[in-house]
């Protein structure tokens, strides 16, 4: 399904505005770091992974929910799925936004689907069996996809289009990305077996953030994986290689939850937002985070919501 990552002040204020914010919980929300979630049944905690849009996101959630009266505390960003979803399981959190198609493969590595129905329908049948104490709430419209992306010059030099037209010069291409995805089945090793495509060598980045867009712009890479709603694309000229055999599924915006607070109103609330949240919505947020004057996720979040009629 796993929202921007653009520059390092964007980063700082992001991750000031969760350490300094608990909406409606009254406590510190870095005391909670690593600690079991509140207590409370009615208090709903939620995180955030460790890129902008999944922190407007989460921002989006908590203030939709704080907005209907529901008691809500948030978390500093924990990292990657491979952190915040043990994070869920035990506790430490109750509600992330997630990334359908991502989600699907990290719970079932042999997972095949890629149109949305399908990989939502998946989803909700392997978290029964992967994460029984785990849902989703409906997803959005909104998709936020991987993508295998160069510079425009690398684009022409290689006449490219398609990770498919790279396919016979990957082994002259460093490639660039958060240390996942490097193992995980939809990265590397799902382009390696789609497209017989071998990267001369990986450099361990961030997720779709600062570090990436820097090393592809720089040339110390000459392939990354970055967001296709990540407004430093259009703003670098990037080339965003299309995906003819589908090795990136469908990444509807979903909200991950823990089932014992998954209740009608938190429900309704959060499937309310799903509603309104479209890819140009996304892409919108997106945006207005990296506008000029680097406005916080929380006053992003605020901003969206209210133009929405959700606040």
């Amino acid at each position: 399904m796993r929202r921007t990552r653009l520059l390092t002040a964007v980063a700082a204020t992001v991750t000031a505005a969760f350490a300094l914010t608990a909406c409606g919980g009254g406590s510190d929300p870095l005391a909670g770091g690593g600690q079991s979630g509140s207590d409370d049944q009615n208090t709903v905690v939620v995180g955030a992974a460790n890129f902008t849009e999944s922190q407007i996101l989460s921002s989006v959630f908590a203030q939709a929910l704080q907005a209907k009266g529901v008691t809500v505390e948030t978390r500093p960003p924990i990292g990657s799925r491979e952190a915040y979803v043990p994070a869920l399981k035990d506790g430490s959190i109750d509600l992330i936004p997630d990334y359908s198609g991502t989600l699907l493969q990290y719970l079932d590595k042999n997972a095949a689907q890629t149109e949305p129905d399908e990989v939502y329908t998946a989803l909700q049948s392997t978290l029964n069996t992967a994460a029984p104490t785990l849902t989703v709430l409906n997803r959005a419209e909104a998709e936020d996809k991987d993508a295998v992306v160069v510079t425009r010059e690398t684009a022409q030099r290689l006449n490219a289009t398609s990770i498919a037209d790279i396919a016979s010069r990957c082994g002259e291409l460093v490639f660039g990305g958060p240390p996942e995805f490097q193992t995980r089945p939809d990265g590397i090793p799902g382009i390696q077996k789609t497209y017989s495509c071998s990267f001369k060598s990986y450099r361990s980045l961030d997720a779709g953030g600062p570090l990436t867009v820097a090393a592809l712009k720089n040339g110390d890479v000459q392939a990354a994986d970055l967001f296709t709603t990540d407004a430093a694309i259009p703003e670098n000229d990037f080339v965003v290689l299309t995906d003819p055999q589908n090795n990136f599924a469908a990444q509807n915006v979903v909200p991950l939850i823990n089932k014992e607070k998954a209740t009608p109103q938190v429900t309704e609330i959060l499937n309310a937002v799903s509603a309104k949240l479209t890819t140009q919505e996304l892409l919108g947020l997106n945006e207005a985070a990296a506008a000029p004057d680097k406005p916080s996720v929380d006053t992003v979040a605020k901003n969206w919501l209210t133009a929405q009629g959700l606040l």
